[in-house]
């Protein structure tokens, strides 16, 4: 480690991740996070809340038990400039991360080199999004603390990722480097997804538009986080019946 970094806390797989991206604002965000920190508690499982950057200190402020992250930041270091993401700032606000290059938000690979460094830094967990395994192998190689292999063409629909995607990008990325934790989501709308892709090797899965826009996104946030909390379980039994 850098010896300008700063020592991290990261979430303890298995754990889910969520975010609002557009789909409700204000105090809405608010009242959801609160019952993903609930249902995190609940099932004692850790949760990372992506907020937007208008909600980030009353969510940080307000909860005990999620990993509030920013969507985006730039990498700017304190003085001029406007409109721009501080890093600093987040941090500041509550943040304990942020996420890099959703193909809502894309990011050149120079970019990402460059916002992981500066987020590490500060202590900032980085959360990395790919949409191919080309780009995942490619990403992984700067060490993000977590990685997001989802194919664009995916995400905000009822479709999730093959199996033998999943398996391909978990592969690759522990290759390159063990410690780089990965999170599958793309297309997530049943709790079930989200046991089987944590059973198959990975360390969390999450849903944003696949809980809100479901009929009742609270219940569906609740199975989802139980899911977790059941594959965390039959994990924890599987290593006993080894050792």
């Amino acid at each position: 480690m850098n010896k300008r970094e700063i020592q991290k806390i990261l979430p303890k797989p298995p754990f889910f991740e969520t975010s609002v991206k557009n789909y409700i604002f204000g105090d809405d965000v608010y009242n959801y996070a609160l019952a993903v920190d609930a249902a995190a508690k609940k099932y004692d499982v850790d949760a990372i809340f992506i907020a937007p950057y208008t909600e980030i200190r009353r969510i940080a402020e307000n909860t005990d038990r999620i990993f509030v992250f920013a969507p985006y930041m730039d990498t700017l270091k304190p003085g001029r400039g406007i409109a721009d993401v501080l890093p600093e700032a987040i941090k500041s606000a509550g943040a304990k991360g942020v996420m890099l290059n959703h193909c809502e938000r894309p990011m050149t690979l120079p970019q990402i080199k460059r916002t992981i460094d500066r987020a590490n830094e500060l202590g900032l967990i980085t959360f990395a999004c790919a949409d191919s395994i080309s780009e995942t192998k490619a990403i992984a190689q700067f060490q993000p603390d977590i990685i997001n292999p989802e194919p664009s063409e995916l995400i905000g629909t009822d479709q999730a990722s093959n199996m033998d995607y999943v398996v391909e990008t978990l592969k690759v990325v522990k290759e390159i480097f063990p410690n780089i934790l990965v999170e599958q989501a793309a297309g997530i709308t049943t709790g079930r997804q989200i046991y089987d892709f944590i059973m198959a090797g990975n360390d969390a899965a999450g849903s944003a538009s696949g809980i809100l826009n479901s009929p009742d996104p609270y219940k569906l946030l609740d199975e989802m986080v139980y899911n977790v909390r059941k594959a965390k379980d039959e994990l924890e039994k599987s290593k006993g019946h080894k050792k």
